[in-house]
């Protein structure tokens, strides 16, 4: 019933949208129910990646019949519908789910910094999901690494020029595709069906991209 009580049923399936990889929001609308609620049953029990729907349902029975508030979810980004939207608007974008959570919570934190021992206790996550959503965001510029040499330890931190860097970084992998699609095309001919096609893909690409590498850097300024 909408507005009601998650029953078991509701639950599984809860578990089987978060292992087909569904959003919060797809999540609840197949139930009808608010994306809030989907998104504090999910992390007051496990979080995405731990949450099992047997132990749910059994320790929300016995949270009832001892007549005791439910825990309350670990203190990442999507305790707040804010927080939530944002990680699923990155979702969308083609983000995986725990690097959006991991990306979210840097940019709301007050300093844009935090360890990996933070996020794996903020997030309520292992050790090891952190590090590949990290490594991730490394990779692609949403996200540069520093060394505490003091503590030997690392801090990754999201700032303004991580958006510039993340524009350029894609955009160059673009630029890349673009070059091997006008080189097949070459290798097919000119005059192939083939070699048409990829050289106006290519050269559609390179002409986009090279706008947007020239805006960014145009744009620049505005972060500093």
């Amino acid at each position: 019933m909408p507005g009601g009580r998650l029953t078991q049923q509701d639950r599984q399936r809860i578990a089987a949208g978060l292992a087909d990889g569904l959003s919060y929001a797809e999540i609840a609308r197949r139930l009808d129910r608010p994306t809030s609620t989907i998104s504090r049953e999910i992390g007051r029990n496990g979080g995405p990646g731990g949450y099992r729907p047997e132990q749910a349902h059994r320790a929300t029975v016995q949270r009832a019949r001892r007549g005791t508030p439910a825990p309350p979810p670990a203190d990442g980004p999507s305790d707040s519908p804010t927080g939530e939207e944002i990680i699923e608007m990155a979702v969308r974008t083609g983000l995986p789910r725990m690097t959006a959570r991991v990306h979210i919570d840097l940019l709301l934190s007050e300093d844009g910094r935090r360890t990996a021992a933070e996020l794996t206790r903020r997030l309520n996550v292992s050790a090891a999901s952190v590090s590949v959503a990290v490594n991730y965001l490394v990779q692609h510029g949403y996200v540069r690494r520093e060394r505490d040499p003091q503590r030997r330890r690392d801090i990754y931190v999201v700032d303004d020029e991580a958006w510039y860097h993340s524009i350029m970084i894609g955009s160059r992998e673009t630029l890349g595709t673009a070059r091997i699609a006008m080189t097949a095309a070459a290798e097919f001919g000119p005059d192939s069906p083939v070699g048409q096609r990829l050289a106006r893909g290519g050269t559609f690409l390179e002409r986009v991209i090279r706008d947007t590498m020239e805006s960014a850097d145009r744009w620049r300024h505005l972060l500093t």
